[in-house]
Protein backbone atom coordinates (compact mmCIF):
# COMPACT_ATOMS: atom_id res chain seq x y z
CA UNK A 1 0.00 0.00 0.00
CA UNK A 2 1.33 3.43 -0.98
CA UNK A 3 1.99 5.92 1.80
CA UNK A 4 -0.20 9.06 1.75
CA UNK A 5 -0.01 12.52 3.26
CA UNK A 6 -2.24 15.57 3.34
CA UNK A 7 -0.68 18.66 1.75
CA UNK A 8 -1.88 22.18 2.43
CA UNK A 9 -1.76 25.35 0.36
CA UNK A 10 1.53 26.50 1.92
CA UNK A 11 3.26 23.44 0.46
CA UNK A 12 1.58 23.66 -2.93
CA UNK A 13 2.31 27.38 -3.25
CA UNK A 14 5.96 26.91 -2.31
CA UNK A 15 6.29 24.37 -5.12
CA UNK A 16 4.32 26.15 -7.85
CA UNK A 17 5.91 29.52 -7.11
CA UNK A 18 9.41 28.07 -7.02
CA UNK A 19 10.16 29.12 -3.44
CA UNK A 20 13.34 28.07 -1.64
CA UNK A 21 11.75 24.94 -0.12
CA UNK A 22 10.57 23.60 -3.51
CA UNK A 23 13.33 21.01 -4.01
CA UNK A 24 13.09 19.67 -0.43
CA UNK A 25 9.30 19.41 -0.71
CA UNK A 26 9.48 17.56 -4.01
CA UNK A 27 12.09 15.16 -2.61
CA UNK A 28 10.09 14.60 0.59
CA UNK A 29 6.88 13.77 -1.31
CA UNK A 30 8.43 11.56 -4.00
CA UNK A 31 6.57 8.25 -4.04
CA UNK A 32 3.89 9.50 -1.63
CA UNK A 33 0.22 9.84 -2.58
CA UNK A 34 -0.88 13.44 -1.97
CA UNK A 35 -4.36 14.15 -0.68
CA UNK A 36 -6.16 17.30 0.42
CA UNK A 37 -9.66 18.51 1.18
CA UNK A 38 -11.74 19.83 -1.71
CA UNK A 39 -11.04 23.35 -0.46
CA UNK A 40 -7.40 23.22 -1.58
CA UNK A 41 -8.00 24.64 -5.04
CA UNK A 42 -10.05 27.51 -3.61
CA UNK A 43 -7.29 28.23 -1.09
CA UNK A 44 -4.77 28.38 -3.93
CA UNK A 45 -7.00 30.83 -5.80
CA UNK A 46 -7.45 32.95 -2.68
CA UNK A 47 -3.72 33.03 -1.98
CA UNK A 48 -2.93 34.06 -5.56
CA UNK A 49 -5.56 36.81 -5.43
CA UNK A 50 -4.04 38.08 -2.17
CA UNK A 51 -0.69 38.20 -3.93
CA UNK A 52 -2.24 40.44 -6.61
CA UNK A 53 -3.36 42.89 -3.93
CA UNK A 54 0.18 43.04 -2.56
CA UNK A 55 1.63 43.44 -6.08
CA UNK A 56 3.69 40.26 -5.57
CA UNK A 57 2.69 38.53 -8.82
CA UNK A 58 1.20 39.34 -12.20
CA UNK A 59 -1.80 37.71 -13.81
CA UNK A 60 0.54 35.81 -16.14
CA UNK A 61 2.58 34.52 -13.19
CA UNK A 62 -0.60 33.38 -11.46
CA UNK A 63 -1.62 31.52 -14.61
CA UNK A 64 1.72 29.69 -14.67
CA UNK A 65 1.36 28.86 -10.96
CA UNK A 66 -2.16 27.58 -11.48
CA UNK A 67 -1.11 25.43 -14.43
CA UNK A 68 1.71 24.00 -12.29
CA UNK A 69 -0.83 23.26 -9.53
CA UNK A 70 -3.00 21.32 -11.98
CA UNK A 71 0.04 19.17 -12.81
CA UNK A 72 0.47 18.06 -9.18
CA UNK A 73 -1.34 14.75 -8.60
CA UNK A 74 -3.37 15.64 -5.51
CA UNK A 75 -6.50 13.66 -4.73
CA UNK A 76 -9.14 16.10 -3.48
CA UNK A 77 -11.40 14.67 -0.79
CA UNK A 78 -14.63 15.76 0.84
CA UNK A 79 -14.54 16.19 4.63
CA UNK A 80 -17.11 16.50 7.41
CA UNK A 81 -17.79 20.21 7.97
CA UNK A 82 -19.19 19.84 11.46
CA UNK A 83 -16.10 17.97 12.64
CA UNK A 84 -14.02 20.81 11.21
CA UNK A 85 -16.14 23.41 12.98
CA UNK A 86 -15.62 21.63 16.30
CA UNK A 87 -11.85 21.95 15.79
CA UNK A 88 -12.27 25.61 14.81
CA UNK A 89 -14.22 26.26 17.98
CA UNK A 90 -11.90 24.34 20.28
CA UNK A 91 -8.61 25.73 18.93
CA UNK A 92 -9.72 29.12 17.57
CA UNK A 93 -8.45 28.44 14.05
CA UNK A 94 -9.77 29.11 10.56
CA UNK A 95 -11.89 26.51 8.81
CA UNK A 96 -9.33 25.96 6.03
CA UNK A 97 -6.80 24.80 8.62
CA UNK A 98 -9.34 22.57 10.33
CA UNK A 99 -10.18 20.97 6.98
CA UNK A 100 -6.56 19.84 6.67
CA UNK A 101 -6.60 18.34 10.16
CA UNK A 102 -9.91 16.54 9.58
CA UNK A 103 -8.68 15.19 6.25
CA UNK A 104 -5.54 13.78 7.89
CA UNK A 105 -7.55 12.29 10.76
CA UNK A 106 -10.18 10.76 8.46
CA UNK A 107 -7.56 9.00 6.36
CA UNK A 108 -5.15 8.33 9.24
CA UNK A 109 -2.24 9.95 7.41
CA UNK A 110 0.33 12.62 8.15
CA UNK A 111 0.11 16.32 7.31
CA UNK A 112 2.74 18.23 5.36
CA UNK A 113 2.57 21.98 5.96
CA UNK A 114 4.91 24.94 6.21
CA UNK A 115 2.42 26.73 8.48
CA UNK A 116 3.75 26.64 12.06
CA UNK A 117 0.42 27.45 13.80
CA UNK A 118 -1.33 24.71 11.79
CA UNK A 119 1.43 22.25 12.75
CA UNK A 120 0.93 23.12 16.40
CA UNK A 121 -2.83 22.54 16.38
CA UNK A 122 -2.50 19.40 14.24
CA UNK A 123 -0.12 17.92 16.83
CA UNK A 124 -2.64 18.70 19.58
CA UNK A 125 -5.21 16.81 17.49
CA UNK A 126 -2.80 13.86 17.35
CA UNK A 127 -2.05 14.28 13.63
CA UNK A 128 1.45 13.19 12.63
CA UNK A 129 3.47 15.92 10.91
CA UNK A 130 5.59 15.02 7.90
CA UNK A 131 8.67 17.15 8.45
CA UNK A 132 10.84 18.66 5.72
Amino acid sequence: MKKSTVVDSSVVLAVVLGEAQKRRLEERTRGIELIAPLSLKWEIGNALSAMFKRKMITLRESERALNAFYEIPVQLIDIDLFSALKICHEYDIYAYDAYMIICAQKHEVSLLTLDAPLKSVAKKCLVEILEV
